[in-house]
């Protein structure tokens, strides 16, 4: 099964909240430690993943913020 790009940002945030909440709650070490540490393994290859996504897109720089277009006038 492939995991997409988003999912694997969702995943890796989940764990690393998880990871603030347990040392929070004065969870035993090991614990926190081992989750910290998968928790980084996760941060480098999420950062991988979407580096190396094969993401194609129609936008260009010229189509600039799609709620706020270069050429619109606030009032």
């Amino acid at each position: 099964m492939k995991i997409s790009a988003m999912a694997l940002i969702a995943y890796t945030t989940l764990v690393l909240v998880i990871v603030t909440i347990m040392a929070s709650m004065n969870f035993p070490f090991n614990w926190v430690f081992c989750l910290t540490l998968v928790g980084q393994a996760m941060v480098v290859y999420m950062v991988y993943k979407v580096l190396t996504d094969n993401y194609q897109t129609s936008k260009t720089f010229e189509d600039f913020y799609e709620d706020h277009p270069i050429g619109q006038k606030d009032h």
